[in-house]
Parts: C-alpha cells; structure tokens; sequence
C-alpha cells in the first residue's frame, strides 16, 4: 500500500517518518492533488508541529492555493445563481464546487480545474444562451464534436470565462444518455436543496451527493485524480454517515436511481482502502463485500493499482495496463457497441486537433 494511502488512514503515523519517508509522502500527496489535504488532516490532530520544516512548507502552499480556490469559487457562484435567476432557475452546484459552497469536509484542501452545475435539459438553450451574454465562450470544436456533446453527453462542451479564465462544465444529467445506467435527472433536481444563507444556490441531496461522486469515480472517473475522489467519498460518508438512517437510505437511493453498481464498489474500496466506516450491514446490503462476482477480481486488480497516487513509487509493471484497461471500460459503459464503434472509428480517422480542456478525459 502507498505511503500516501497509510498516512491517510493513520495520521499519526507521520510521527515516526524520517526525512526520506517524508519527501516520498509530499511528493505522491502532489501527484494524488491531496497535498492540500494532507494539511488539513495533520492540522486538525494537531500533527504539523511535529512535521519536517520543508513538508510543512509545502503542504502549507498547497492548502493556501486550494483556499485561493475557494474563494474563486464562492464569487462565480454568486455571479451564476444571478443568471440563472433571471431565468427562474436555481444554481445547483455539484461536485468540488458543492463541496465547498456547502462547507463540507470534503472541501479540505480540495482543488479542481473547473466548476460544474446542473440545469434541467428543457432549459439547457436558454441557459447556454444566457451564459454567453455574461460573457462564457463554449470550447472551438468541430461539428463532430459538437454533435458528439450535444447528442450522446450529459453536458455542453466546456465553457470559459472571456474575462476571468474560469471553467465551467454545464451538466443536464450525470451520465450520458447512451450509458448503461439510466439515473432519471429529474429525480435528482426534485431533491436538491437549498443552502443556508445562499438562496438560489442549491445542491445535490446528501444521498445524491454520494451517488453522484462514486458514479463519477466508478464510471469515467479522471485516472490522476481517482485517489482524490475516492477521499472526497470518505469524507462525504463520514460526514454523513454519522446519522445511523443515512445508510439504509443510500441504498434504497442507489436502487431508485439504478447507481446500485457504482456504489458497492464505492463502499468497498472505500471501506478498504481509506478504512471507511461503513456498516457491515450496508456493506451486506448492497453486495460490497462480495468478491464472487463476475468480473469482481479484474476490478479488484485494476482498481487497487489505479486507486494510488499516480507516482512512480505506487505502480508496478501493471499499473499502465490498467490505467488502458480503465479507458476501455469508461467507454464501453458510456456507450452502446455500435455507437462506441463507431466513434472510435471516427476518432482514429480524424483525431480531434483542438487541445483538451485541463482536467478533461480524453475522449
């Protein structure tokens, strides 16, 4: 297990690193986009005092930067639900912008590149149309991809702030409608909820919250950044899972939405890799705890080696194996066989020239 993955699970246990083990711990905290984390971590049991000066330097700027973040987030919320409320419609915030919006957890030390809000697909022109006249400029891509986008995706291509250079992802679902897995996306706004002291500005219900980050991660999750997102779930479920019905409620959720399968294994690499607390019960429930299952020992295999900070001290000879064998298995759950045919089809003929979006899969 990496050392990254150790002192996460153990705090405590930075008080016996020399200073070896310390560069190793800074440096795969950076390569996991964790170091900010690591900070509040250690801040919050009182472990940075103890700390090797240089680590404490650095997991300083990494906190400082993510609250900078922070900050920036919190302003282009205020402009966003100001547009949408010229629309009648509310700001609902997902992911690492909820998280930060909403003063979870898992907003320690978390960083991203863009933000992502979900707007009903009905309303999806108007508020594409009202965003370019605050000045968001969708991606340059060409007609194929505009198409692939706006006909298969569950958002519009990605959109820029002319001014601020702010990213912003516009979702209408949390999966494609090609996938395989249907999640009904007026489900999920019937049950967002409205902030304290943000009117206008809502989330993801406590249960969808969850749902939505293990979809994420065990769907099309980013391969640099699926530690990362495995730490916001474990954050997410400690949070919320302190009120005991939380549990029963996620899986009678997960059951409601169809996202039965990205949740058990959310739980179970949750629950063994990050020492997650999760009731053996809900674990039993949804069938985390099963490894018989047809193809579970493949996962296991790829999961426990793309589930490590992408640095060269956590990988071995199967680690770039897997990280294709992850790329293949997004696809092929996002879309049907003639469909994923035929894209890649189109992609290896004429490859897309525009540059990624940072922090965007590629496609």
């Amino acid at each position: 297990m990496a050392l990254l993955i150790d002192i996460l699970r153990n705090p405590q246990a930075t008080l016996q690193l020399d200073e070896a083990a310390w560069d190793l711990l800074i440096r795969q905290a950076r390569h996991a986009n964790l170091l900010g984390r690591l900070h509040h971590e250690l801040a919050q049991r009182q472990l940075l005092a103890p700390a090797l000066e240089r680590a404490r330097h650095h997991m300083l700027s990494a906190a400082t930067m993510a609250e900078r973040q922070h900050l920036s987030v919190r302003h282009e919320a205020r402009l966003l639900r100001d547009t949408l409320a010229g629309l009648g419609l509310p700001l609902i915030l997902l992911k690492g912008a909820a998280y930060v919006v909403s003063g979870l957890p898992a907003e320690r030390g978390r960083v991203f590149a863009d933000l992502d809000i979900l707007v009903p697909k009905a309303r999806l022109q108007e508020v594409e149309s009202a965003l370019m006249l605050q000045g968001w400029v969708g991606s340059p891509l060409d007609d194929y991809d505009q198409r692939y986008y706006r006909q298969w995706m569950h958002e519009l291509p990605a959109m820029e702030h002319m001014r601020r250079g702010t990213a912003l992802d516009v979702h209408h679902s949390i999966l494609p409608p090609t996938s395989r897995l249907h999640p009904d996306p007026a489900a999920l706004l019937a049950a967002s909820v409205e902030l304290p002291g943000w009117p206008g500005v809502c989330t993801l219900s406590p249960c969808d919250m969850v749902l939505h980050s293990a979809t994420h991660l065990f769907h099309e999750g980013e391969p640099d950044n699926l530690l990362r997102d495995l730490s916001d779930l474990d954050l997410l479920l400690r949070h919320f899972g302190s009120d005991p019905s939380f549990w029963p409620t996620l899986v009678e959720r997960a059951e409601q939405l169809q996202l039965s399968l990205p949740l058990r294994l959310a739980l179970r690499y949750a629950s063994e890799i990050l020492a997650t607390p999760v009731p053996r019960a809900t674990l039993d429930a949804i069938g985390a705890a099963h490894s018989r299952r047809p193809g579970q020992k493949v996962l296991d295999f790829v999961y426990r080696r793309m589930l490590a900070p992408k640095h060269s001290s956590a990988a071995d000879w199967a680690t770039p194996w897997c990280q294709r064998l992850l790329y293949v298995r997004s696809h092929w759950l996002r879309m049907p066989p003639h469909l994923l045919a035929y894209h890649l089809a189109h992609k290896a003929l004429w490859p897309s020239r525009e540059p990624a979006v940072e922090g965007e899969q590629p496609r």
